[in-house]
């Protein structure tokens, strides 16, 4: 049987998988890197690819804990996601919202292009890594999908600690969110609330990862 290649950021969000059917790729931000693994990944055939995890919502109305699915993208890519595969997933998950997500490699890290992005694209949410599975899934033309969990609030704003505490392996780069909060300290509150966020949205990412058991929901 085929595997279903998931797609995220941080190695922390592949661990919440433990599914055999399932192999989990970081990319930490990197966009090439993780076209790369991806490509690697699904060298000897993949079921369809799923970018999974964290996300930042760009619409009202979503709080910490909300699961989106995808219906499109928008961004770096425009495509449809897999309906059967949504259709799935919502099943799994009958409180997620549906709707757009926007992806173009970039951390979003202010309200008011949040805002803007979701006003413009229609969209509910933003990730670092939908954009790079929906280009390696068009080109292989296999089944796309999103599903993802609000960590990020719209209008929270981002602090510089947290944009630039992603390593490229996935893993939290601690001694640059240190000299960040070093160089301004008055962030040490906003990363505070935003650790404690991200804290709120693995914990959900974890007992969703269990409902989406087997195979991220795939429909065979």
């Amino acid at each position: 049987m085929k595997p279903v290649i998931v797609a995220t950021g941080f190695t922390r969000e592949a661990r919440t998988i433990v599914d055999k059917g399932v192999v989990a790729i970081t990319g930490g931000g990197v966009a090439a890197n993780l076209e790369k693994a991806l490509i690697a990944a699904t060298a000897h055939g993949a079921a369809g690819i799923v970018s999974y995890g964290l996300t930042g919502g760009l619409a009202d109305g979503l709080k910490i804990g909300d699961w989106i699915i995808a219906d499109r993208l928008a961004g770096a890519i425009e495509i449809e996601t897999d309906a059967a595969w949504r259709a799935a997933l919502h099943r799994r998950l009958p409180k997620a919202r549906i709707g757009a997500f926007f992806a173009d490699g970039r951390m979003i890290d202010t309200v008011a292009e949040k805002r803007a992005l979701g006003i413009r694209h229609d969209a509910l949410a933003v990730d670092m890594e939908s954009h790079v599975a929906a280009k390696v899934a068009r080109a292989l033309d296999i089944p796309f999908a999103i599903v993802r969990i609000v960590s990020d609030e719209v209008g929270h704003l981002l602090p510089h600690a947290i944009t630039v505490s992603m390593r490229p392996d996935g893993g939290l780069h601690t001694a640059a969110m240190v000299k960040s909060l070093a160089g301004n300290p008055g962030q040490i509150g906003d990363v505070t609330k935003t650790m404690a966020n991200f804290m709120r949205g693995f914990a959900g990412l974890k007992a969703g990862a269990r409902l989406l058991h087997p195979r991220m929901a795939f429909p065979d």
